[in-house]
């Protein structure tokens, strides 16, 4: 099994795992590495924190986000991980998989497939969000919403494409630890379930 490209804190080390679920072992492989730097872990825990308890997005829609942005940014560990709080707010793998194409995605919201719009734009061609794209954002979502969908996407892009450059595969489902020639997908295999 492939390790990540940098090591665990030695603070992390000595922490059990074996009582953790799959996908919460993932996202510890993660912190592990965050560790070695306590001060930023900290303050990235506390931006999620600040942005689940006072965040006004349904965790599904937020989850639907995160997902296709951990696509753009082909992060194996992203792709892999289904939260909790997105699930009982009524997130499936039958949505997971709309997110192959969200636009045509019958089972979608409008503001889900405008928010899903919004998070391809930000993944792969920031500069193209424009006026019209928020014109449409508007039509679903008050401003202190799309402040709130914006840093969830930012956090998103710029956590998840660090994670996939440290390639922290170990826990996650044989389907996404297998290299590939083609980009993997989070459609392409049901999620493992993380707390939060």
């Amino acid at each position: 099994m492939a390790k990540s490209r940098i090591a665990p804190s030695a603070a992390f080390a000595s922490i059990p795992v074996d009582d953790l679920g799959q996908g919460d072992r993932i996202n510890f492989g993660v912190a592990s590495i965050l560790g070695h730097r306590p001060e930023v872990a900290g303050a990235l825990g506390a931006l999620k924190a600040a942005l689940v308890s006072t965040g006004t997005l349904s965790p599904r829609l937020v989850e639907l986000v995160r997902l296709r942005i951990a696509f753009h940014n082909q992060c194996r560990s992203c792709m892999s991980v289904r939260y909790q709080s997105a699930i009982d707010d009524g997130l499936t793998e039958d949505l997971v998989c709309s997110l192959e194409r969200p636009a045509e995605a019958d089972h979608l919201t409008p503001a889900e497939r405008s928010a899903l719009r919004y998070a391809d734009l930000f993944a792969t061609d920031h500069l193209s969000i424009d006026d019209a794209v928020y014109d449409d954002l508007r039509r679903h979502f008050t401003e202190s919403e799309l402040v709130e969908l914006g840093v969830h996407c930012a956090y998103a892009v710029g956590m998840g494409r660090l994670a996939a450059t440290w390639s922290v595969t170990e826990d996650v489902p044989d389907a996404f630890r297998t290299a590939s020639d083609s980009p993997l997908a989070p459609w392409d295999s049901d999620g493992v379930v993380a707390s939060g």
